[in-house]
Formats: C-alpha cells, structure tokens, sequence
C-alpha cells in the first residue's frame, strides 16, 4: 500500500505548502494538507493540534513545519501514527522528501587530530590544562606539546603527568633529543619528531615516534626510517613535512602520494598549519582540502595549530570536516548535502523564497507586525501598511513610521542589518534568528520541546511571524 503523508500547515502558508506539493509531481507517496486553524504554522503547538487535527484513519505519518515546537512523541502516543519536523523552509521541502535513508552520521570519524599548544614551556601547569581540555571540547585527540628553541622547559615532566592524570593522549614536540627523551620518560604517547639521523631514540621508550626526512624533501630517508622501525616491529607515523605556498607546497603534496604508493599499509601524519597559518584565507576551505587528501590517502592523523587569529576555529573546522568526509566515503558520495558546518560566509541555497511568493504573503498580511524577508531581489519588509524591497535598507527605513519608537527602530535597526549582510553574503536569513555561520561561531543549542512566542527576541512588536 502506498503510504499517506498528512501536511499540516497555518493559513498563510497552505497556498505555498500546496503549490510544492503539486509541484513534486508524481511522488511514491499520497498526500493532504489540512490547515489548522492558525495564520502561522509556526505558532501551533501539540495542544492545539491535538485538539484540531481529527481523525488520522489512513495516514502513515504527519509532517509538522519545521518551526513547530515541543514534545512531538506524545502526538505520536495519542493518534498512533508517526509525527515528524520537515525542514524550516518550505523550498527545502522537496529535498526532504526525497532524501534516502537516514541522515548521514557525523559521530564516526577516521583521523586522528593532534593539537598543538605551541607555547607550552611559557605557561603553567594549570595553564596548559586549561589550553588541553578547551582543545579537546573542539575536537582534540592529542595535545602536542610544542617545545621552544633554546627555551627551557623545567616543568615538562610535571605537565605531562597531569595531563595524564586527566586522561590526555600527549605528544611532545621537540627539535631537542633531550628533551623528547624526557618527555618519552614522562609518559609522552608520541614524539615529533625524528629522522633516520636520530632513529635510536624510537628504541628508548615506547613512545610512537613522528618520523620527518632527515633533509628538507628527502622522502628517501624518510622512506628507510620508516622500513627499520617496521622491519623492528616498531610501531611509528610518517610525515613527509607539508611546505608552504611557492616554497614547495605542491611538490610535498606529492610527496605524501608518493610514500602511501611505496608503503600502502604505513601510519601517516601531514601538519596542516604550514598552509592554515601561512596563507591569508579563509582557514574552511583549505582544512577541508588538506583532510581530503588526508582521506584519499588514508593519512589518519593531523596535526593542526590554532596560533593566528584566523585559524582559531583550525581544531573545531578540521573536526568537522573528518566526519564530512568519513561519511561522504561511507556513502560513496562526493562531500556535499552531508553538513553545512563548512560552508560559513555563504549557503548554497540562500534565497528560499521567491519574490512573487513574498509579495503574495504580503498581500495576505492584515496586522501591524514587521515581516523581513530576503530573496535575490533585496531585503523585503512589509506589514498591513505596505511591502517594500530595497538591497539598502537606509532607504526602508523612512517608509516604516517608527521614528518615535525607540525599541522597535532598534528592533528593525538590527533585523535590516542582518537581512542586509545575508543578502550581500548570500546567506540564509530568518528574522529573530541568529545567522548562521556554520562551524566558524558556537550557535546555543536550540531546545525542540520548547516553544518560543512570537516576540520573543528583542522588540516583540517586530517578531516575525513564520509561516513556514
């Protein structure tokens, strides 16, 4: 039997929901809208649809808009058939529906993130702690202790130790042997890093050593360091050394391909910062390049430094990205449609709504609330007063008549703005929402069971209203 999915919808929206819905064309499934009662979808609750919705016989699941709050599982109890969200744009709805399977899963991961604290012999023990747990939150694996030339480190064993005790996989970082054999002593999980010149520490301890070429380019050695620790039956990572843009950087690419070709089955490690930190771009786009190679090559570990302001975001981004990538693998798939997390100053469907769409919703409006609104024509506001579409909103704000009101010029003042920024940027706005940004900024988790009324935010009298 073919299945029946119920759409339930406010007055505003049922208009658009059906033009979708016809729009889709031949479809697996039957389908209805039934309009609740409500001029915003958004402002049902379970309470009111319990109380409206009738009869369900025949239905196989109820899609809610995905702007809809609160506990849904009791719905679900009470008609007996499955209650979902679909997405919070209407245009996004034919996606929905057509997706297959279950949504990707980003809790699996194959690579390994090694972050440095690169300044670790100038901070305190409880400093370095500190700098451990917050890196771990964003992703970390191992801390690396990065060592400074010719500067001492008197409390290196004291802060491995207590790393330890916390529970931290550590590597030390170290031009200096003596101080990576103290930090092996310690109880160091890693050493960075050593070459065939001074392999004989590798023997020393049972720290995993990150073997690099003895010379700058050498894959040779790198090659012959990595064959007697196996030939030893050494366990070891493998980095050809990344080198920055016009000073090698494509010839180490290679590099990297050449050593998974002479040995298939080694451990390997590429240090992303030399491009992250010494290239002025936006630090996404280069971490999810660098992790894909990672992923083509099977490099399952990276080290990744977090030192300019740029690349403060380098551990969560390179986090994000290992899972994109393991499940893009996983589905066979190229990286895109898994997770937004990436896409940080532009979405790749910013304007959902059509302006023919919003001047329709405009000329439904009979109330005094502020609708905003942005398409590929400009920042629309409008209310019963008036729509108006301007791609500068200084010459909007005239039009509104709240020169005298202070908290909602405010109010409008802000949401334009934002509306503004979305439009030039290309991004995704939705009034009393926060932008997106992606992984670039920590958003608060938005509790689902909670529902928020319309004025919520700031000046209530400009709440938007969503219908979708």
């Amino acid at each position: 039997m073919r299945e029946h999915v119920l759409f339930l919808t406010g007055r505003l929206a049922e208009p658009r929901l059906r033009r979708v819905l016809e729009g889709l064309g031949e479809t697996p499934f039957s389908w209805e809208i039934r309009q609740m009662g409500v001029q915003v979808a958004a402002l049902m609750t379970p309470e009111i649809i319990r109380r409206r919705l009738g009869s369900v016989a025949g239905v196989s699941k109820v899609i809610l808009p995905g702007r809809v709050r609160g506990d849904l599982a009791p719905l679900a109890d009470f008609f007996g058939v499955p209650f979902e969200r679909g997405p919070e744009e209407l245009d996004d709805l034919p996606a929905h529906l057509g997706r297959k399977g279950p949504p990707p899963d980003l809790s699996r991961y194959e690579c390994r993130i090694f972050a440095e604290i690169v300044e670790a012999p100038e901070l305190t023990v409880e400093a370095i702690l500190a700098r451990a747990r917050a890196l771990a939150a964003q992703g970390a694996d191992v801390i690396d202790l990065g060592c400074l030339p010719g500067r001492p480190f008197p409390h290196l064993e004291e802060a491995i130790a207590a790393l330890k005790a916390e529970g931290f996989c550590v590597s030390i970082d170290s031009g200096d042997l003596d101080e990576l054999r103290r930090g092996a002593r310690a109880g160091a999980d890693f050493l960075l890093s050593l070459s065939e010149d001074t392999l004989a520490l590798a023997f020393e301890s049972a720290a995993v050593p990150v073997l690099i070429p003895a010379r700058p380019g050498d894959l040779e050695s790198l090659v012959r360091a990595c064959e007697r620790l196996a030939q030893a039956g050494k366990p070891y990572l493998a980095d050809p050394i990344l080198d920055p843009i016009h000073f090698g950087f494509t010839a180490s690419l290679l590099r990297y391909s050449a050593l998974r070709a002479r040995l298939p089955e080694a451990e390997m490690l590429m240090g992303v910062g030399n491009l992250t930190e010494l290239t002025d771009a936006d630090t996404t786009g280069i971490t999810m390049l660098l992790m894909a190679v990672c992923s083509e090559l099977a490099i399952r570990n990276v080290l990744v430094v977090q030192v300019s302001p740029h690349c403060r975001r380098a551990v969560v981004e390179a986090d994000r990205a290992r899972r994109i990538l393991f499940a893009a693998k996983e589905r066979n798939t190229t990286p895109q449609g898994i997770d937004p997390a990436l896409l940080c100053l532009r979405d790749r469907r910013p304007f959902p709504e059509e302006p023919e769409d919003i001047a329709a919703e405009a000329a439904q409006i009979r109330d005094p609330n502020f609708r905003i609104r942005v398409a590929r024509d400009g920042v629309h506001i409008f209310n019963r007063a008036g729509h108006h579409v301007s791609c500068d909103p200084y010459s909007l704000f005239p039009l509104l008549g709240v020169e005298r009101d202070g908290a909602h010029a405010f109010y409008l003042g802000y949401e334009l703005a934002k509306a503004e920024i979305a439009f030039k940027l290309g991004k995704r706005y939705v009034q009393d929402e926060p932008l997106r940004w992606g992984c670039a900024v920590d958003l608060p988790q938005e509790d689902l069971l909670e529902h928020k009324a319309p004025g919520a935010t700031l000046s209530g009298r400009g709440r938007a209203e969503r219908e979708s």
